[in-house]
């Protein structure tokens, strides 16, 4: 968690985590007074004080509970509590959040028992902000977590206070006898990455491609049965990382021509590096890439004495061509993922390598397993994440689609809210069965009428995740 700093988000109130600058060093630099609180994950000691604060609040004064409102969710290890201590160290307030339902945890969280020391004599300067800090940090805290849904019911009377914070109002609920409102905070992780990454492309590549192709990840190439795929590796990660930066440039290509159905053939490089010590670096990895897939390095350019860029174009060969935009309302979705393997260091919550480590044959069980199955429509997760991808496959479908969250292959050591929006190595989703080896494969969502991406959690809620199509650039 980012600290929270006074007089820059809230002008009493830091948040303080190990690992980040101390608070008092914060000030200093900014030239803020001291906070009348600071906020921070609870000690054994802290909870104890939240809990004599809650007992206080909603069973003697508010009379909501008759001997505790303690309960389930205080005695699930996955349930963080917040504690607001005045300058004193006292806690003079608390927050509670977690995962919302048993099992693993699938990126739903629940906020619950706010509350605040009342604000009465010398109390009241020390309190004042302090209900809000905790709910910013509630959020804050939850979307570190991966959580893509974020819930809390509130009592009538702090239904404004929630919304003036930003927070929806869902409908209204009885809880303890009492009626509440259920409210949820946007999270807008999916939308965000699906903007920032493929928004632009409708108006830019308006008349580029081929019919019935449009968005796909390769192009057929007329008069032939020729697949051919480009992808380019950010200048960043090829000056950063090289010999990775050349293991991807085939992953990503070889992984484009799967999703056609292509069975790949060879490669081009285009490489540009500073000198032939950098420029060998690239080539290390493209070259251990291409000997892993089997494919070649059929030729390509290289040029030294500039900025770090790396392209490669690849050729595949397939009869019978999967668009993505072969979908129909009706069509149950798939998600075939290589579950194996970690994060690659550097890149966490960003990059899961499932493939550095696996055996050529392994490897190309993977990534002929669309030409094998020829579904309707398929598409590899690439930049805009699982769901994002979902929504360009729908998209170019003339569809809408949903999500189930709950039935997503996902590796144990990654959230949902990063493993949605990552790139995961090796991915396919496709609107039929597929047997790619050592990758787990499981139906979790659905084609529909109209447009965007719900999720469709376990409860049977539905949260808008993309509200319309991806690129813009329609159907195919």
């Amino acid at each position: 968690m980012q600290p929270v700093v006074g007089g820059r988000f809230m002008s009493t109130t830091v948040v303080q985590t190990a690992g980040v600058m101390r608070a008092a060093d914060v000030r200093a630099l900014l030239g803020d007074p001291p906070p009348a609180f600071l906020i921070e994950e609870a000690d054994a000691a802290a909870r104890q004080a939240y809990h004599r604060l809650r007992y206080a609040t909603f069973v003697e004064q508010q009379g909501l509970f008759e001997r505790t409102d303690l309960d389930e969710r205080d005695e699930d290890p996955r349930t963080v509590v917040l504690v607001a201590r005045d300058a004193g160290g006292e806690v003079i307030g608390g927050v509670r959040l977690g995962p919302a339902a048993a099992g693993p945890d699938i990126g739903w969280w629940q906020g619950g028992r706010l509350v605040v020391a009342p604000a009465r004599g010398s109390m009241t300067t020390r309190v004042a902000g302090a209900g809000a800090a905790l709910v910013r940090a509630a959020c804050a805290r939850a979307e570190e977590a991966g959580a893509l849904r974020f819930d809390a019911t509130v009592q009538l009377g702090t239904q404004r206070f929630f919304q003036r914070l930003g927070w929806e109002t869902v409908r209204p609920v009885t809880v303890a006898q009492s009626p509440h409102v259920l409210m949820r905070w946007p999270i807008g992780r999916i939308a965000r990455l699906a903007a920032a990454t493929k928004s632009a492309l409708g108006p830019l590549l308006q008349g580029i491609g081929p019919a019935g192709y449009v968005g796909d990840d390769g192009a057929p190439v007329p008069g032939s049965d020729l697949v051919a795929a480009c992808d380019a590796i950010l200048p960043a990660m090829v000056e950063r990382d090289p010999e990775w930066a050349g293991w991807c440039s085939v992953l990503v290509n070889v992984n484009d021509l799967a999703a056609m159905g292509a069975v790949p053939v060879g490669l081009l490089d285009a490489l540009g590096a500073r000198d032939a010590a950098a420029a060998e670096r690239v080539l290390q990895g493209l070259k251990r890439a291409s000997t892993a897939f089997g494919v070649p390095i059929l030729g390509g350019h290289t040029q030294l004495g500039v900025p770090a860029a790396l392209s490669v174009t690849a050729f595949g060969r397939t009869a019978h061509p999967v668009a993505g935009g072969g979908g129909r309302p009706g069509e149950r979705v798939r998600l075939t993922a290589d579950l194996g393997g970690g994060w690659r260091p550097g890149y966490a919550g960003r990059q899961w390598d499932s493939t550095s480590h696996r055996a050529p044959g392994e490897l190309r069980t993977m990534v002929t397993a669309v030409s094998r199955a020829r579904p309707s429509a398929a598409k590899d997760v690439s930049m805009a994440g699982v769901v994002g991808t979902l929504g360009m496959l729908a998209e170019a479908s003339g569809c809408a689609a949903v999500l189930d969250v709950a039935a997503v292959p996902k590796p144990e050591t990654a959230s949902m809210g990063d493993w949605l929006t990552c790139f995961p190595g090796f991915a396919m989703l496709t609107t039929g069965p597929l047997d790619a080896g050592p990758a787990t494969s499981a139906i979790c969502g659905e084609l529909t009428t109209g447009q965007g991406v719900v999720l469709r959690w376990p409860d049977g809620e539905l949260t808008e995740a993309l509200a319309a199509g991806v690129t813009g650039m329609g159907a195919a």
